[in-house]
């Protein structure tokens, strides 16, 4: 392993009770990229996903985390070099949003170092990067699907980690607020120094914002490599059973797919591009 590979799967099976889900799986991921993880349900991506978060166990293999065994740091120390965002999550009946972003400085407190300037500077700094400072004082629970998306990214920059695990981040939002949130985490990587791994079920928001692609099948890795070398008829058809043409982005060149309904070519699933 080297330095780019902050986060690595080695011979990795992970699953739950006796049904492995994952299987045997090898895996780097390049810093300061967006990896994005993708393939049809039940293939294992949100199982790979918590195991690369220490939520599951290996039951073969093991993941390392900037170098080291996963299993050899506390609990608190892997909270403060990677922060992972669920699916779905809820906030608390009446807290704010200030409330909940500061919700992530926790791994950095002690019983003898309580909340600081530098713990209010990261939740200030989460707030500006997600364009949340308007809605500080109002209850999570008001704001619109795509404004509490943001909340809950905010939290996890505010844990001001290198690595940033999310859990298929944009679904449940409209369109236009998928596209903008891919532009944001896009804008966190690439101009804050992050490595982000997403779940991800929209082909062409992976395709179009993600630096590099990993494809999986039946808890195994069938393709990884950037869109324009993952993202093909040949691979689509045997991950997803989806006939489909790809065509490159007019103004980006990188691969959109469209999917064919028997022998005609349907709307692309997502056609933006990354800006």
């Amino acid at each position: 392993m080297t330095l780019s590979s902050p986060l690595t799967a080695k011979g990795l099976s992970v699953g739950y009770g006796d049904t492995t889900v994952v299987k045997n799986i090898d895996l780097e991921i390049p810093a300061g990229q967006i990896t994005a993880l993708v393939g049809p349900n039940g293939c294992g991506k949100s199982t790979l996903l918590k195991a690369f978060a220490r939520i599951l166990k290996p039951t073969t293999g093991h993941v390392t985390l900037q170098g080291q065994p996963m299993t050899s740091y506390a609990t608190r120390d892997v909270a403060t070099r990677l922060a992972i965002l669920p699916q779905g999550p809820v906030a608390p009946e009446g807290l704010t949003v200030t409330e909940l972003v500061a919700q992530g400085r926790f791994p950095h407190q002690t019983l003898f170092r309580q909340w600081s300037p530098g713990d209010r500077d990261a939740v200030e700094r989460a707030m500006r990067l997600t364009d949340l400072e308007d809605f500080a004082d109002r209850p999570v629970h008001s704001l619109s699907g795509g404004q509490r998306q943001r909340c809950w990214l905010a939290m996890v920059l505010a844990q001001d980690t290198p690595l940033l695990l999310l859990d298929e981040p944009t679904t449940f939002l409209d369109l236009k607020v998928q596209v903008d949130l891919m532009a944001l985490l896009s804008r966190i990587v690439h101009e804050d120094g992050r490595t982000m791994v997403l779940v991800l079920h929209e082909l062409n928001l992976a395709a179009a914002f993600a630096d590099r692609i990993v494809m999986m099948r039946d808890g195994e890795i069938v393709a990884q490599g950037t869109g324009a070398e993952v993202i093909c008829p040949e691979e689509l058809r045997a991950v997803f059973d989806l006939r489909s043409d790809v065509i490159a982005d007019p103004v980006t060149g990188r691969p959109v797919c469209l999917p064919r309904t028997s022998n005609h070519v349907a709307t692309p699933i997502i056609a933006a591009a990354a800006e």
